[in-house]
């Protein structure tokens, strides 16, 4: 039971930190979690959930058993953008995104 997110436009480093509030919670628990967080990767991540819960459900696994079980957040390419300096030379922007990874498990 897994849903993967990729080339989500947010750092890698920003993605992580909702992603260490919901490891090893259950699923409605993570949910709820993630309702209250003032964060805006907190709405890919709770439809990502979702989305693992309904990969679960057409499986047939008890929902109500549900956990997360792993969350990985990794690199993935970045978008370079140029900005304009001073005496005519040009900075690098790096526009970085993220691949989300998320595994559910049954709690026995």
């Amino acid at each position: 039971m897994k849903a993967i997110l990729k080339n989500y436009r947010q750092s890698p480093r920003k993605v992580r930190l909702i992603a260490d509030l919901v490891r090893g919670k259950k699923t409605k628990e993570a949910l709820t979690t993630l309702n209250f967080v003032d964060k805006r990767a907190s709405g890919p991540f709770a439809k990502l959930i979702s989305s693992a819960v309904a990969n679960a459900k057409e499986h047939g696994a008890d929902i109500e058993r549900l956990f997360i079980k792993t969350v990985e957040v990794n690199k993935a390419p970045t978008h370079k953008r140029f900005i304009p300096r001073a005496r005519g030379s040009a900075s690098r922007i790096n526009k970085r995104n993220s691949h989300i990874s998320l595994e559910l498990g049954v709690k026995k």
